[in-house]
């Protein structure tokens, strides 16, 4: 559906979920429309500083991770409460790391792919509502001078955030509560360097966090659990630095603060990722709380598991059923991210006694215990995820498919570089969705054929299959040549 110059898609929020997304959508050929109601900038004033290995595979996938690796900060290591030490060296992933980078670097780089897609940005515009039919989605906006419009599309996707309207105008609660107030946030400049990229720590009351912009700022993070106070409370240096003296033990002699603010953080998930002919990403489907540093990466993974979808329903290589299983198979993916995330700020924050006197012996389980510890760190890093299969299907059906080397000396994830399926196979093929299909062979002996979404997961996978099998795989899930269908 598109009439005349009404887009395809509508993405509502310009953030790193929602660049993501449109970026995706336009490089497969799908109009999209960006509405955002901030002006055109890139905010330096966001939370996020963490890009985990599986949003970089994303990337890698899109040719942009090279790009972020440049001017982020690899960490391959990370202690936690002064004993626990995770050691990221040994993923299966090319980045054997946490990239440390700044959330408006991750933006930078994602607009400029959007734009250079062709997406259409409407800056300084606010969705006031929207209503859906059978045939697609109106939306209500309204533009910095006052003035009403409405947008149409045939689907729209709300990635506006934690107050999110969106989510609000397709009546859907957030339910969840608030797990931390008064949380205290600077951008500082430090007269000594911390010894570690990122350093945290919590003690007894009080919990800190910093990080390295690339300008020479800092970013620090605190909280207090004597200091309940509304985020509207004034907020002075001072207060920053004593509270990262008693979770650091030092301030590093910060100064020159040019921002401080302070916020809460929540613990929320939306019931459902979809309402009729409209989804919700990001934040606007859930949060957590930083512990972790999943929030945006988790956003990211919603972004691309939900537009390669979008993308080959509208081209109507699929049919419309293919969009349920955006929810089935990102809802618990959040949710595990709720309990991961509320689970290490519990364990940070704990105070009763008994709280204190479990933490000590769980944390010296997971580092002891190689497969615990390889278990919590997947699960962190987004490696671990894996989706539901149907049932007798191959142990690989569903799984994340790993950066393999192929035949032509190429990897995994330069072939998926198209936004297209990739067939590895021992043999040759020639049969149903060849041209949307991109064939690769192993650059070993092995038989096995997988079919890799354009997400990076196997869509489907047999050991020694035959010519008409593959074929009938590629048929159900890339599907035939057909009509648009929106």
């Amino acid at each position: 559906m598109n009439n005349g110059t009404a887009p395809t898609v509508i993405v509502v929020g310009s953030g790193p979920t929602g660049l993501l997304l449109a970026g995706d959508l336009a490089a497969a050929g799908i109009p999209v429309t960006v509405v955002e109601k901030r002006p055109h900038e890139i905010s330096n004033l966001s939370r996020a500083f963490v890009l985990h290995a599986r949003t970089l595979e994303q990337f890698d996938a899109r040719a942009l991770a090279d790009d972020l690796e440049s001017v982020g900060e690899p960490l391959d290591r990370v202690r936690l409460f002064g004993r626990l030490t995770m050691d990221l060296d040994t993923l299966p992933s090319r980045f054997n790391h946490l990239l440390v980078i700044p959330q408006y670097e991750v933006e930078t780089v994602l607009e400029k792919r959007a734009v250079e897609a062709g997406v259409d940005f409407r800056y300084e515009t606010e969705t006031t509502g929207l209503t859906q039919d059978a045939d697609g989605v109106t939306v209500e906006v309204r533009t910095v001078d006052g003035r009403a419009e409405e947008l149409r599309a045939a689907y729209v996707v709300g990635a506006d955030g934690m107050r999110s309207t969106v989510r609000t105008a397709i009546g859907l609660p957030f339910p969840g509560r608030s797990v931390i107030r008064s949380v205290v946030l600077a951008d500082v400049r430090l007269a000594e360097q911390p010894e570690s990229l990122l350093t945290v720590n919590a003690v007894g009351d009080a919990f800190a966090f910093i990080a390295p912009f690339s300008d020479g700022y800092h970013r620090v993070i605190g909280w207090h659990r004597g200091r309940n106070v509304p985020d509207s409370a004034p907020l002075d240096l001072d207060e920053i630095k004593e509270i990262t003296r008693l979770a650091l033990g030092r301030d590093f002699g910060m100064h020159d603060a040019r921002w401080m603010s302070r916020f809460h953080s929540d613990e929320r998930q939306v019931p459902a990722y979809r309402v009729g002919r409209v989804f919700l990403a990001g934040d606007a489907a859930h949060v957590h709380t930083p512990a972790g540093g999943q929030g945006m990466n988790t956003g990211l993974q919603d972004a691309a598991n939900l537009g390669w979808k979008l993308a080959v329903v509208l081209h109507g290589h699929a049919a419309p059923e293919l969009l349920d299983t955006y929810e089935a198979e990102r809802h618990p993916v959040g949710r595990s991210v709720l309990r991961s995330s509320g689970g290490i700020i519990r364990l940070a924050m704990a105070k009763r006694p008994w709280t204190l006197a479990l933490r000590a012996p769980l944390t010296a389980f997971l580092d002891h215990v190689p497969a615990v510890r390889h278990k919590a760190i997947g699960q962190v890093t987004g490696i671990g995820f894996r989706y539901a299969a149907p049932r007798g299907a191959h142990p690989l059906t569903g799984a994340r498919v790993p950066d393999v080397r192929l035949a032509d000396g190429d990897r995994l994830y330069e072939a998926l570089r198209g936004g297209r399926f990739v067939l590895i196979t021992p043999g040759a093929y020639e049969g149903p969705g060849e041209e949307r299909l991109t064939v690769r062979h192993w650059a070993s002996d092995r038989r096995t054929t997988v079919l890799v979404r354009p997400d990076g997961y196997a869509a489907w996978a047999a050991d020694a299959a035959d010519p008409v099998a593959i074929g009938q795989a590629v048929r159900t899930h890339v599907g035939a040549a057909q009509s648009a269908v929106v």
